[in-house]
């Protein structure tokens, strides 16, 4: 499902990651572990869309504006 994350519609990626690390992965680097992802590449392509890693909550969430 994520093979090929590197070309996948921000949205839909967005979407599996966080399902993906509320669901089966106990944190970010075991999600790119398992799933063979390349975590600076990831947080890249995300950032790139204004979506950061929220540690607090497991998950990536849009950027703050404030």
């Amino acid at each position: 499902m994520l093979e090929n994350y590197k070309k996948m519609d921000i949205n839909m990626l967005l979407s599996i990651v966080n399902m993906k690390l509320r669901n089966e992965s106990q944190t970010l680097v075991d999600l790119c572990v398992t799933y063979e992802i390349e975590k600076p590449l990831l947080l890249e392509r995300l950032e790139k869309h204004d979506f950061v890693y929220d540690d607090d909550h497991h998950q990536f969430k849009q950027r703050s504006t404030q």
